[in-house]
């Protein structure tokens, strides 16, 4: 029994030698990796309180809601003077005139 005993110490024991180095090589690779996907998209920022965002790219199509300073438009698309993005935390597909936005490329 003991030599059983001292067999299976001996066993996990390598495993655990063996395996040691390869879970850290596995955790420091994993470490390096990003754990989101990160995006260079253009961020642009709203330049004034109570701006409307839109449905679409026009003062006809009907206002989903308002946003204030400093809220960061992730920008997707453009329309003449209109630009698409996703609101930060908030509603997605949204539209913004360019004049209530700064920032490259808004």
């Amino acid at each position: 029994m003991k030599k059983r005993m001292l067999a299976a110490y001996l066993l996990i024991s390598g495993l655990a030698l063996t395996a040691g180095p390869l879970a850290q090589a596995g955790q420091a690779a994993e470490a390096a990796a990003p754990s989101a996907v990160v995006r260079q998209d253009n961020v642009c920022v709203v330049n004034d309180d109570g701006v409307n965002f839109r449905g679409g790219p026009g003062t006809q199509y009907p206002v989903l809601g308002q946003v204030n300073w400093g809220q960061e438009l992730i920008f997707r698309d453009r329309d003449g003077v209109w630009v698409m993005g996703d609101l930060v935390g908030g509603p997605t597909g949204v539209w913004i005139h360019e004049a209530y936005l700064d920032g490259d490329g808004c």
